[in-house]
């Protein structure tokens, strides 16, 4: 099939790209960043999705199936910049999607959706509402992307769309706000919490969202990995020194004496867990992660060793 893949040009989606051409795919790739390398069969368009060249994008190429992964964190820009990015790329898409008469769509979201409190519940499930608007409002752009992506369920019922809520991302690309967060040598931590935290590998992630397409998955799906780990396990698995403090002071110190920078919103996260049950994606695509937790700590840390 044609698919459409934009945020090509991340660690991850490259990945995904590679897995797709793989099962005999045709690629079109989709990012106003270059993929420098990029394999022979990907078909490489170097635009924002926002912008009237990606939509001559569609209009040409004319895609059977549109894998949205051009979402950003709230660490990376701006709060105006990040809405512009995430709410209205995926709208374009959809749109986009929709009038150049794709049949499939794929949202790859994120399970902090959720948001991570003190009241909530241990898993998640697909119908939970998205606490993170509360919790951590840096993240609102990205809720109301997924919500977006969520009402083309109804909206554009001959569109078969699946959103899936990935937990965090860790392996030998160190992308993700997972890997981000254990980059330096010390790791913050609030006194006496110590949440679970959800992970995948990279390559996990790429063959859930190939499954997916396969499937045809139509629907809200969580997608899970691994057993979640506590933070103080992953912290020392990864060579890393782990350092508790209370909270005033964690508000302090953030940012310095090579603590990572981090939003007042993060605090719940380092704080609560956000662990989601994945029991009804693998049951209707039958996946199961090729990597354990700690395969997936070993190949960070191989690739990101402690900072001396």
């Amino acid at each position: 099939m044609k698919v459409l893949l934009t945020g090509v040009s991340s660690p991850v989606a490259q990945i995904v790209a590679r897995h797709l051409l793989a099962e005999g795919h045709q690629v079109i790739g989709v990012d106003r960043r270059p993929w420098e390398g990029a394999p022979a069969g990907v078909e490489m368009h170097a635009v924002d999705i926002r912008k009237r060249a990606a939509e001559d994008v569609f209009r040409k190429a004319r895609p059977e199936v549109v894998i949205h992964m051009a979402t950003v964190t709230h660490l990376r820009f701006r709060s105006e910049e990040r809405y512009r990015i995430n709410l209205g790329g995926t709208r374009a898409v959809f749109e986009y999607a929709h009038q150049y008469g794709a049949k499939q769509a794929i949202f790859v979201g994120r399970h902090t959706y959720y948001g991570a409190g003190a009241d909530h519940a241990l898993y998640h499930h697909e119908d939970d509402p998205p606490m993170a608007v509360t919790t951590f409002p840096e993240l609102a752009d990205l809720v109301a992307a997924d919500l977006y992506a969520c009402t083309s369920l109804w909206r554009l019922p001959q569109l078969t769309t699946a959103v899936l809520r990935m937990v965090y991302v860790l392996g030998p690309t160190g992308t993700g706000t997972l890997a981000n967060f254990l980059r330096n040598r010390h790791v913050p931590a609030i006194l006496g919490y110590d949440p679970l935290y959800q992970f995948m590998h990279e390559e996990d992630i790429a063959s859930a969202i190939v499954l997916s397409l396969k499937h045809q998955l139509r629907g809200v799906f969580n997608v899970t990995g691994p057993a979640p780990l506590p933070l103080s396990v992953i912290v020392r698995e990864t060579g890393r020194r782990r350092v508790p403090m209370p909270e005033l002071a964690f508000l302090a110190m953030t940012g310095r004496f090579g603590l990572p920078s981090l939003p007042q919103g993060a605090i719940a996260h380092i704080k609560y867990p956000v662990v989601i049950d994945g029991a009804a994606f693998q049951k209707a695509t039958g996946f199961k992660h090729a990597h354990d937790e700690l395969s997936c700590i070993a190949d960070f840390r191989s690739a990101f060793p402690a900072p001396r």
